[in-house]
């Protein structure tokens, strides 16, 4: 027999609607809570999360400071800055690489393949060309392809071609700024980049008027001025390089330096190169500035700061006489003098440095130890050299990989009596001819030792100009009475040698002064070569005062004669006269 089922009852149903009702309430619930924990407490994290899709960062590079000159009384461009273009893909939208690279390769040449590898790479942002000309550009962007981009960036330009290459160097393709003042003021010029976040469709293209674009300007480097003067650096460029084919040498180098300020007027080097072709240069020797970067062994030019040290330590007195013996011995080594030092006998201070005697440098060594060569002495010296006139330390002027330098330590070591010795006549020790050049100034302008600049002027990416002004970092290198007595015996001597060194009629209304210096070059083996010389000149010209020091080094040169005399003094003669003819030297008063 079957059971009856009976129907429901209208308490069932009422409890079987509720129960539905609830748990559509609940999952009801369960929605609203999830919306809002989405779009109210997660909301920031998703919308970030959706941007991030679409969300490109771009860095606005910042103008490269422009590099000038004086030119008379205009300022003239030396370093420019020119447009280009650095073409870029963001693989994410490029559906078509093959075709992509094809149709590129056939607008700037290059290998496709190079192209599609670039665009596979995993990043957004994927180089794929630099330096795009506007040509290039504009039909790059006519192809309208997905996924590619172009970025505009500047890049130097010469406008002078390889006027002062070394002292301005150059930019790499990474933007750095690399040798010369290029790579020293690299932060400077360089300036401060902006920012661009461009939200894009679909497609990658930037929606330029999306309010979530945010933009961040570039500051421009600062623009720089420097003390140079670009006639006087042409004419010293081309005096340069005919003294140096006169001589029979592949390399030097010269500078011209304000004394009464460190201000350097002119600075070259030969061989020389092109700043805009840098990446056809084999040497990369070529890029640096040898008058901050090379030290040498100066020789005899050295002299004149040997007597300034021994007059201004009151070891000797100005108007002394010695009797030299022509040779000295110490510590087993024979010092001797050139053939025409006169033989032995009775000497002036001034016959030290007109008759350039080794004997005379040693002597005045001598006589700041008490009467011989001992530590006294040696730390004497030493002090004048590394205090006074600043060697074994870098100038600070702004240039990249300047070097120090090297004097040796007066109390540790061997043989340190005849070391100190060679150093009193300008071996065994190595200066610049730049650090030449500032303690020589410091000698014959009053006593201040002023820090050798290139940068007269900057002017800030908001048009504020700032002037450098001159900085004496030492104003008692020497008294006053030993800068008049060494700058009248410099004097002296180049009015006695004159004719010797290529300047038959001497310019006796003008004050000029100066010391050659012929050194053996160092065998890397020990000792000296016997026939390798460097010649070197160190001088000044003025009217009542002297208004330009001019160092020359010349490497290795072929000419007869001493190197100093006959090498390099014609070179100084040369760039005294363009001085006195072309940019304002006085003539004297009395």
């Amino acid at each position: 027999m079957r059971p009856t089922l009976s129907a429901p009852t209208n308490t069932t149903v009422i409890t079987r609607v509720r129960l539905w009702y609830a748990l559509l309430l609940i999952i009801s619930g369960i929605f609203i809570i999830r919306l809002f924990y989405l779009q109210v407490i997660r909301h920031n994290y998703y919308r970030q999360a959706a941007l991030h899709a679409q969300l490109k960062q771009y860095e606005i590079p910042a103008a490269r400071g422009m590099i000038a000159a004086h030119n008379g009384d205009q300022i003239t461009p030396l370093v420019l800055n020119e447009p280009r273009y650095t073409l870029f893909a963001d693989p994410k939208y490029i559906t078509d690489v093959p075709a992509t690279a094809l149709a590129l390769a056939g607008v700037i040449g290059g290998n496709a393949s190079d192209y599609e590898k670039a665009m596979k790479l995993d990043t957004r942002y994927s180089v794929l060309a630099k330096k795009l000309s506007v040509d290039q550009k504009t039909k790059i962007a006519s192809l309208k392809l997905k996924g590619v981009g172009l970025q505009e960036q500047d890049y130097r330009t010469y406008p002078q071609g390889t006027l002062a290459a070394q002292l301005l160097g150059f930019v790499n393709d990474d933007g750095k700024g690399t040798y010369g003042l290029e790579q020293a003021l690299d932060k400077q010029l360089r300036g401060s980049p902006g920012q661009l976040k461009a939200i894009t469709d679909a497609q990658g293209v930037p929606l330029a008027a999306n309010k979530d674009n945010i933009e961040t300007a570039p500051k421009a480097g600062d623009k720089v001025v420097l003390s140079i003067d670009l006639g006087l650096q042409r004419q010293l460029e081309d005096i340069l390089k005919s003294g140096l084919d006169h001589a029979i040498s592949s390399s030097g180098g010269a500078l011209i330096m304000d004394p009464n300020t460190g201000a350097i007027k002119a600075m070259a080097n030969y061989p020389t190169y092109n700043p805009a072709e840098y990446y056809k240069v084999t040497d990369p020797s070529v890029f640096t500035n040898a008058d901050v970067s090379a030290p040498l062994e100066v020789g005899s030019s050295m002299k004149p700061l040997t007597l300034a040290a021994a007059l201004d330590s009151g070891a000797v007195k100005p108007g002394e006489t010695y009797y030299d013996p022509s040779h000295f011995t110490v510590d087993g080594h024979t010092i001797t003098n050139i053939e025409e030092d006169g033989g032995a006998g009775t000497k002036s201070l001034a016959d030290i440095i007109q008759l350039s005697l080794n004997t005379g440098a040693t002597w005045l060594l001598m006589q700041m130890g008490g009467g011989e060569i001992n530590q006294k002495a040696r730390v004497t010296w030493h002090d004048y050299l590394v205090n006074h006139y600043q060697f074994g330390k870098p100038t600070g002027i702004e240039q990249g990989y300047e070097s120090a330098g090297t004097i040796p330590d007066p109390i540790n070591g061997y043989g340190l009596n005849i070391q100190y010795a060679n150093t009193a006549f300008g071996q065994g020790m190595a200066a610049t001819p730049l650090q030449m050049a500032a303690a020589l100034s410091s000698i014959i302008n009053g006593g201040t030792y002023y820090a050798p600049h290139l940068v007269d002027q900057t002017v800030s990416d908001d048009g504020k100009a700032t002037s450098v002004a001159p900085r004496a970092v030492n104003s008692h290198v020497v008294s006053g009475t030993t800068s008049d007595t060494v700058r009248d015996i410099m004097a002296y001597s180049f009015t006695k040698n004159h004719i010797l060194y290529g300047m038959p009629n001497l310019r006796s209304e003008y004050l000029i002064g100066g010391k050659t210096g012929t050194a053996q070059i160092a065998n890397p083996a020990g000792g000296y070569y016997a026939d390798k010389y460097n010649g070197t000149f160190i001088g000044f010209v003025g009217g009542d005062r002297p208004q330009y020091v001019i160092v020359v080094r010349v490497n290795e040169p072929k000419i007869a004669g001493y190197a100093g005399a006959h090498a390099a003094a014609p070179i100084f003669v040369n760039l005294t006269n363009m001085l006195i003819d072309s940019y304002g030297v006085t003539p004297k008063t009395h």
